[in-house]
């Protein structure tokens, strides 16, 4: 899954704008990085614990000339999986879906509109009577033949190793 199809999905499972999703992904990558930055471990529970891993100044080979060379001390991230992540991977039952956001909070968000002045009442005009439905036929479903694969082919046999003719006596 790549971060387009990421951002997709949580919009389309929350209930956000694709746009809204992206700018979470943007925040959530920003906050996780400032932290590790910062040297500080990153524990979201049940899912897993980001943390920063010291890599010491070492000698290396060039792999082309068989060369010494000095690599630099650097920093590397490691990620522990959470129980809960190990569960879920584990576990043959369906995932829980996380609840998309409820409309009466959009609706909060939403500028109040102005109320619409109140039309008079018009009278009612004759109405007809309404027809019986008539039923439809069901469409008959029509199976179609099984499909036959052909046999597999054989491997061709392996033929016997040549024998050996025996040696010739030499007389003395």
């Amino acid at each position: 899954m790549n971060r387009t199809e990421l951002v997709g999905e949580v919009s389309e499972l929350v209930g956000l704008t694709k746009n809204q999703a992206e700018k979470s992904l943007e925040a959530f990558e920003y906050v996780v990085t400032s932290a590790l930055r910062r040297n500080e471990t990153v524990r979201i529970t049940g899912f897993g614990t980001f943390k920063v891993r010291d890599r010491a100044a070492r000698r290396g080979r060039n792999p082309q000339t068989g060369a010494p060379v000095k690599i630099k001390a650097s920093k590397g991230i490691g990620f522990a999986a959470g129980a809960g992540l190990k569960a879920d991977l584990n576990s043959r039952s369906a995932l829980k879906k996380p609840v998309a956001a409820a409309p009466a909070a959009a609706a909060k968000a939403a500028p109040a509109k102005k109320a619409l002045p109140v039309k008079k009442a018009v009278p009612a005009k004759k109405v007809l009577p309404v027809k019986k439905a008539v039923p439809v036929k069901k469409a008959v479903l029509v199976k179609k033949a099984p499909v036959v694969k052909a046999p597999a082919k054989k491997a061709p046999a392996k033929k016997a190793p040549a024998k050996k003719a025996p040696a010739k006596k030499v007389a003395r």
